[in-house]
């Protein structure tokens, strides 16, 4: 390592609390699908902020909102109505069948959105004591006490405990376990249409049907974590369409401000007479600067139909690395996602081979320590996808 980085690698230590084990690389600028380390080295980025940059790093049209609204107005809390908030909202909902918003600063606040106000519904319109929300073997919700509780994961929760009550897990997949564990305290069923922490995982459509009849007859609300998968990423907008289904309410975050810390919960008119003022708040939530810049972002994304674009390049690459676990079945033990969400699990050897792609230019995450993860920009070129490829297969093949 050069002593740039161990510089800056000293400094770190020395100053922020250990939370995060740091990809040797110190990055210093960024643009589209191109990143660049303290010491000048240029990486395809094939993570885009785990997917962040849905439009690419410093995109230049996002880049113009932003320093226009930063010499208009920044933020002026939620006792004011904002237009920059409103025009935010008309157009993120144009993309459901949702007719309304709440706007946070990240996932984990959009899930426990999510989780209280299916609760105060049931409780203050529905009125039944229906408290208990439901989730699947291998999601991830998020880090607060309440979204830790909803994950279910022991790794995660170690040393965390007591953590808040009105939680239970079933197994993924397994609809007849679901149906045993609704009950009366049942108040909704949470899940993503593809687990994106649990190394790219979709969900069966016939399954999600499934879930959603089961969740009609029992009165029981649906809700959809859209924070990975969402956003035009699987090649819909939102992921839960590829089964035909009509949640609730869906979670969102990560490509929404494209990088600027932003969250939401999108809500039928319905659902959402469990709020009333007062009963849920943010101080940060729909600012300004955030709303303007991800106004631009869905524009852009609508504009440019960036969902057809994932749809046609992730098919593309998915074909291309399955033809690979063909040829390498010793190597790779599946191919798995949706548009530009995808999952390489490989048959040993995993961390060597993410550290050589790392030495060669090409930024990917690594999932359970088995799965190579890749979540590129929706922007990214045809030529960086076959370059991957082309050098997974030689790293693969020992050259």
């Amino acid at each position: 390592m050069s002593e740039a980085f161990e510089k800056i690698k000293r400094a770190e230590e020395k100053l922020l609390c250990r939370t995060y084990s740091r990809y040797p690389v110190a990055i210093t600028r960024g643009a589209g699908s191109r990143l660049w380390d303290v010491d000048g080295k240029e990486y395809v980025d094939l993570l885009a902020g785990i997917a962040v940059e849905g439009l690419g790093h410093c995109n230049p049209e996002l880049c113009e909102v932003l320093e226009i609204q930063a010499r208009k107005l920044w933020n002026i809390s939620n006792l004011f109505y904002q237009e920059e908030q409103l025009d935010l909202a008309k157009i993120l909902l144009s993309t459901s069948h949702h007719d309304k918003a709440f706007f946070c600063n990240s996932g984990a606040e959009a899930n426990e959105a999510c989780i209280k106000l299916a609760r105060r519904y049931m409780r203050k319109i529905k009125k039944v004591d229906a408290y208990e929300i439901i989730t699947m073997s291998g999601c991830f919700h998020g880090r607060t006490l309440g979204t830790l509780a909803a994950t279910g994961r022991k790794s995660l929760q170690d040393g965390f405990e007591p953590l808040p009550e009105g939680f239970a897990q079933v197994e993924a997949g397994n609809i007849g376990a679901l149906e045993k564990a609704i009950s009366s305290r049942t108040a909704a069923v949470m899940l993503e249409a593809v687990q994106g922490e649990g190394g790219v995982v979709p969900l069966p459509a016939d399954y999600l049907r499934s879930v959603e009849q089961l969740c009609r007859e029992r009165g029981i609300l649906l809700i959809c974590d859209e924070v990975q998968c969402g956003m035009c990423r699987t090649g819909r907008f939102w992921a839960y369409e590829h089964a035909g289904i009509k949640p609730d309410a869906i979670s969102i975050a990560k490509s929404l401000a494209n990088g600027i810390p932003m969250g939401a919960m999108l809500a039928t008119d319905e659902m959402s007479r469990g709020f009333e003022a007062g009963s849920h708040a943010t101080t940060f939530g729909g600012g300004a600067l955030a709303s303007a810049v991800a106004r631009k972002v869905i524009e852009i994304m609508l504009r440019d139909r960036l969902w057809e674009r994932a749809e046609i390049n992730g098919g593309e690459l998915i074909a291309r690395l399955e033809d690979l676990r063909g040829e390498m079945p010793d190597k790779i033990r599946d191919v798995r996602g949706q548009g530009l969400m995808i999952g390489v699990e490989l048959v040993s050897g995993a961390p060597e081979v993410w550290k050589e792609l790392l030495n060669r230019g090409f930024i990917c995450s690594l999932s359970h320590n088995v799965t190579l993860r890749l979540l590129p920009a929706l922007t990214i070129a045809r030529e960086d996808l076959d370059s991957f490829a082309k050098t997974l297969k030689s790293i693969l093949k020992g050259g």
